[in-house]
C-alpha cells in the first residue's frame, strides 16, 4: 500500500527544461503541474477529515442532551442503534479517511515533492556556465539547493494538512455554532476577522525576516565550505585566525537575524493568546446567557465550548502554519536569486549533434570581451587544419584561455564564428562537442570518488583493460596500485578527496591525462598539461602525449615554450590578437614577440597563465 502510494508521482521524470519563474507562487506552481491528479483527492479528503472532528465535537453535545433528556433507565433501549452506528463510524470509517489523507500526504506528496524540487534545480545549475559558478561560493550554491526542496515541500504540505483542514474546521465551527443560535456564530466571526488581520501582519514580516535570515544561513555555508575546501591554503598561510574572523562575522549576522525572527515569534504568541483569550469568554459567556434563558440546551452549552476551547488550541498551531509558510516563502525567494537565472549559454531547439570528419578548427573574426567592451579577443581568425598540432602562447591576459574556453562553448561569441568541419559550434547541442574534444587543463581537479571512477569519467563504458592500458600510458598505474583511503579501499576503488586533494598534484595530472587518453577524443586541448609533474616524469609523459596527439587537431597552450617548440605551428597572441605564427624555427628567424620571449626564459617558463 505505502509503494502505490509513493509511486503515484516519479519526481525525476522528465520536464520541460527552461529557466524556472522568478516569482514565489509561479515557481511552486511548476512543482505542483505533476501532482495535479492527486491535489483534487487532498483537498476531498482534507475536507472531510476536518468536517469529522468538528462533526464529533457537535455530536458529543447531542448524547450529553440525549443524556439528560431521557435518564439512564431508558437512554440505552431508545439510541442503542444510533450509538453502535458513531461507534461503528469512528472504529472504522473515520481511520480510514484520515489514513487515506496521511498517505496522500506524507507518501505521496511529501516523500517526492523536496526531491523533485532539489533535482529539478540541480539539473538547471548543471547548465549554468563555468563564470556563474566562478561568481558564488559551491557552499551556498548547494545550501539554496537543499533548502528549496524542503521549504517548497513543507509550505506545500502545510497548504493542505494546516490550512485546508483549519479553514474547513473553522466554517464548519461557524455553522454548527450558527444551528445552535445564530449569535454563538457573532464572536467567533469577529475573532476570525481580527486573526486573519494579526496574522497577516506579523507573517508578511516573517517573510522578510526569514528571508534574510535565509540568505545568512547561506552565506555562513559558503564561507564555511570556502575554508574546509582551501584548508590547504589556510594553513600554509597561517590564516587560521583570519579565517576564524572571517567565519564568525557571518555568524554574528545569522544570530542577530534570528534574534529578529524569534522577536516576531514572541510578539506574534502574546497577540496570539489575547485574541483567544477575548473569544473563549465571548462564546462561553453568551453560551451560558442563553442558557439561563432557557435558549439553548446543556449539551449545546458544552459543545459550543469544546469548538471553542479546541479552536484555541488550533489558532496556536494554524498561525505556526502561517508563519511557517511566510518563512518558506523568505527561503524559497532566497533560494531563487541561484536557480532562478536564465543559462548564459543553451542549446537552440534545433541544435543537432556535431558530425566530425576531419577535425578542421576554424576561428573566424572572433571577438570576445564578457560583456565589458575591453580585454578578451578582438577579430582572431585562425584556421587549424585536420591532424595540425598548434601551440598558443602569449602574455597573461593575451587571450589563450579565453580562444579554448570559446571552442568549448564555457562562454558564446560575441561576434564572429566558431566552426569544426564547417558546422558553427553554436548550432550544436553542447555534449556532441565536448565529447569530441578531449583536455588536460593546468588545474586538473578530480571528483570525490574512486580513481576508477574519475579515469572511467573519459569513457563511461570503458573495460579495466582499457582503464588500465591508459593508465599505463599516462605512468599512472603504479602509484595507483600503492593508494588505500581510510575505509579500506585500495588501487582503483580507492578514494581522492574533494577536488583529489589526496593526491599529489603530479599524481592528479597524470589521473586526469588517463581520463583523456581512455576518452580518445579526435580534437585534443591541453592547457600546460604537463606542469605539475617532475622532469623525470615530464618527459616521459611529454613523450605519451606525443603518441597521443597522432591522428588528432592538437591545441596546446604552454608557459614553457620547449614543451611546444615541436608543434607544426606555433600562434603568438598579444592583448587578444593574432600577431605572429608559424613554426618554431620560422619564427626564431623572424626575431619578432616569439623569438623575444624564448631567449627571455629561464628554464623554460614564460609565466603565469591568467588569460
Amino acid at each position: 500500500m505505502f509503494r502505490f502510494f509513493e509511486n503515484l508521482i516519479n519526481p525525476f521524470q522528465s520536464f520541460e527544461e527552461k529557466t524556472p519563474p522568478a516569482a514565489l507562487w509561479p515557481y511552486v506552481k511548476t512543482h505542483l503541474i505533476p501532482f495535479k491528479r492527486v491535489l483534487p483527492w487532498l483537498a476531498l479528503s482534507g475536507i472531510a477529515v476536518a468536517l469529522m472532528e468538528s462533526g464529533l465535537i457537535f455530536y458529543s453535545g447531542r448524547i450529553i442532551d440525549l443524556m439528560n433528556s431521557t435518564g439512564s433507565q431508558s437512554f440505552w433501549s431508545e439510541y442503542a442503534w444510533e450509538l453502535i452506528l458513531a461507534v461503528a463510524f469512528i472504529l472504522f470509517l473515520r481511520p480510514v479517511v484520515i489514513a487515506c489523507n496521511h498517505l496522500l500526504l506524507e507518501q505521496t506528496l511529501a516523500g517526492n515533492m523536496q526531491e523533485q524540487v532539489r533535482w529539478r534545480a540541480h539539473k538547471h545549475l548543471l547548465g549554468q556556465s563555468s563564470s556563474f559558478f566562478q561568481n558564488d561560493f559551491a557552499g551556498r550554491l548547494s545550501n539554496r539547493v537543499m533548502q528549496m526542496g524542503g521549504a517548497v515541500e513543507d509550505a506545500v504540505y502545510m497548504s493542505f494538512e494546516g490550512i485546508w483542514y483549519a479553514v474547513t474546521y473553522v466554517l464548519g465551527a461557524m455553522i454548527l455554532m450558527g444551528q445552535i443560535d445564530w449569535r454563538l456564530s457573532l464572536p467567533l466571526g469577529i475573532w476570525l476577522i481580527f486573526y486573519i488581520l494579526y496574522v497577516r501582519n506579523i507573517a508578511l514580516r516573517v517573510a522578510q525576516a526569514s528571508e534574510k535570515w535565509s540568505d545568512a544561513r547561506s552565506l555562513v555555508t559558503g564561507r564555511l565550505v570556502d575554508a574546509y575546501a582551501n584548508i590547504e591554503s589556510v594553513k600554509l598561510f597561517s590564516h587560521g585566525q583570519r579565517e576564524q574572523r572571517y567565519a564568525l562575522s557571518a555568524l554574528r549576522r545569522l544570530r542577530l537575524r534570528f534574534q529578529r525572527f524569534l522577536r516576531l515569534m514572541t510578539e506574534l504568541s502574546f497577540g496570539l493568546n489575547v485574541l483567544n483569550g477575548i473569544l473563549i469568554t465571548s462564546v462561553m459567556s453568551l453560551a451560558i446567557w442563553l442558557w439561563i434563558h432557557q435558549i439553548v440546551s446543556i449539551g449545546e452549552v458544552a459543545a459550543s465550548a469544546a469548538l471553542t476551547i479546541r479552536l484555541n488550541g488550533m489558532s496556536g498551531w494554524i498561525t505556526w502554519v502561517v508563519i511557517r509558510l511566510f518563512e518558506h516563502a523568505g527561503t524559497i525567494r532566497e533560494g531563487l536569486r541561484s536557480i532562478a537565472v536564465a543559462q548564459a549559454v543553451t542549446d537552440r531547439s534545433d541544435a543537432r549533434a556535431l558530425v566530425i570528419n576531419r577535425a578542421q578548427i576554424e576561428f573566424r573574426n572572433v571577438s570576445h570581451h564578457y560583456g565589458r567592451g575591453v580585454g578578451g579577443l578582438e577579430g582572431v581568425s585562425l584556421t587549424i587544419k585536420p591532424g595540425e598540432k598548434v601551440g598558443l602562447v602569449g602574455r597573461s591576459g593575451a587571450g589563450k584561455s579565453s580562444l579554448v574556453n570559446l571552442l568549448l562553448r564555457f562562454s558564446d561569441v560575441e561576434s564572429g564564428q566558431i566552426l569544426i568541419d564547417g558546422q558553427d559550434i553554436s548550432s550544436l547541442t553542447q555534449d556532441s562537442l565536448r565529447s569530441s574534444i578531449g583536455m588536460v587543463s593546468q588545474d586538473s581537479s578530480l571528483l570525490h570518488r574512486s580513481v576508477r571512477a574519475n579515469i572511467n569519467y573519459g569513457k563511461p563504458d570503458a573495460t579495466d583493460a582499457m582503464m588500465i592500458a591508459a593508465s599505463k600510458r599516462a605512468e599512472a598505474h603504479e602509484f595507483i596500485m600503492d593508494l588505500a583511503d581510510p575505509k579500506g579501499r585500495h588501487g582503483y576503488d580507492a578514494f581522492v578527496g574533494e577536488r583529489g586533494v589526496k593526491l599529489s598534484g603530479g599524481q592528479r595530472q597524470r589521473v586526469a591525462i588517463a581520463r583523456v587518453i581512455l576518452k580518445d577524443a579526435p580534437i585534443l586541448v591541453l592547457d600546460e598539461a604537463t606542469s605539475a609533474l617532475d622532469s623525470e616524469v615530464e618527459q616521459t609523459i611529454q613523450q605519451t602525449l606525443y603518441g597521443v596527439m597522432k591522428g588528432k587537431t592538437v591545441i596546446a597552450i604552454a608557459h614553457r615554450l620547449s614543451t611546444i617548440a615541436q608543434m607544426d605551428r606555433i600562434v603568438v597572441l598579444d592583448k587578444g590578437r593574432v600577431i605572429e605564427q608559424g613554426s618554431h624555427e620560422a619564427l626564431m628567424r623572424s626575431a619578432g614577440v616569439y623569438a623575444s620571449l624564448w631567449s627571455r626564459q629561464s628554464g623554460g617558463f614564460l609565466g603565469v597563465e591568467e588569460s
